[in-house]
């Protein structure tokens, strides 16, 4: 009796959060290593059903991470990551198109269809609107490039739009178009980032292969529950951000600048995660807030 008691309470924890959210946009980007485990992935998918069902509108954003180096070594090619992002050039960059549009995002969309929820996939090269990514080294000030890596600067919104009014789950691929037509590998943390923006959404949420953010590298128990963007670049300085957490960061801030109340860093691989931290008090991940 006391474990029903205990399941009844959960819900009723979970409620004034389904209230508040219910007809809210909330993107999540979904990649890392935790795509690999495909309890996980099933997890996560199963936690974004929840989240429709209960009148939330995700919007999924997904990499392709290892998998993308899985085919890349068959190809004899070596992954290279500059600043945390993926260096493309047009051999990489073939291996990176079709494994987002014809491999991960059909196997996603499928999987979340099985769990009752509507689900679409859009291929982001036909929304979403790049120019070629080029920033000076800070160290140097030399110019790095990385390719046919494009960052943001427009998007249509529209079919997005249309699906949630519908009732359905977007799935989108982090890829572009730039004004040379030609496509390019966009990083999944800036896409989501983009994504959150326009849409002003409520939530953007990076699930990663991290408990959230760390104040110190490989301890779990170091968790920064709650970080304000007056903080953040003193952490970067002392290099508590770093690598691949630069670019979830740097998202996170210029879309809360941009309007979205609250981005969340959080575990994939903790199970139900994503509910754990968008319908508890206490939350399991890093919330960044203004």
């Amino acid at each position: 009796m006391q474990q029903i008691i205990a399941k009844a309470e959960v819900l009723l924890e979970a409620l004034p959060y389904i209230q508040r959210f219910r007809g809210d946009t909330v993107v999540v980007k979904f990649g890392g290593s935790a795509m690999e485990d495909r309890a996980c992935v099933e997890r996560v998918l199963q936690d974004i059903a929840f989240m429709e069902c209960v009148g939330l509108r995700p919007v999924v954003v997904h990499g392709g991470g290892r998998a993308i180096n899985a085919r890349m070594k068959d190809a004899a090619l070596q992954p290279q990551f500059v600043q945390g992002l993926r260096v493309t050039d047009e051999a990489s960059l073939r291996i990176v198109e079709h494994v987002l549009n014809q491999e991960v995002n059909p196997d996603l969309v499928a999987t979340l269809e099985g769990f009752g929820c509507k689900a679409r996939g859009i291929h982001g090269e036909d929304i979403l609107q790049v120019v070629k990514l080029q920033r000076p080294d800070a160290a140097t000030g030399r110019l790095l490039d990385w390719g046919y890596v494009g960052e943001v600067t427009g998007l249509d919104a529209e079919p997005i739009k249309a699906f949630l009014q519908a009732d359905i789950t977007p799935v989108i691929t982090p890829l572009g178009r730039g004004p040379d037509r030609h496509l390019y590998n966009i990083n999944a943390d800036e896409a989501a980032a983009a994504l959150a923006e326009r849409l002003q959404a409520r939530k953007l949420v990076f699930l990663s292969d991290v408990p959230g953010l760390l104040a110190k590298r490989d301890d779990p128990t170091s968790l920064i529950s709650t970080l304000r963007l007056s903080e953040v670049e003193d952490l970067i300085a002392r290099g508590v951000i770093g690598g691949g957490m630069l670019p979830k960061i740097g998202g996170a801030l210029k879309a809360l600048r941009a309007g979205v109340r609250k981005t969340h860093i959080i575990d994939a691989g903790l199970p139900h995660s994503l509910l754990l931290e968008l319908f508890t008090d206490r939350g399991v991940g890093t919330e960044i807030v203004p």
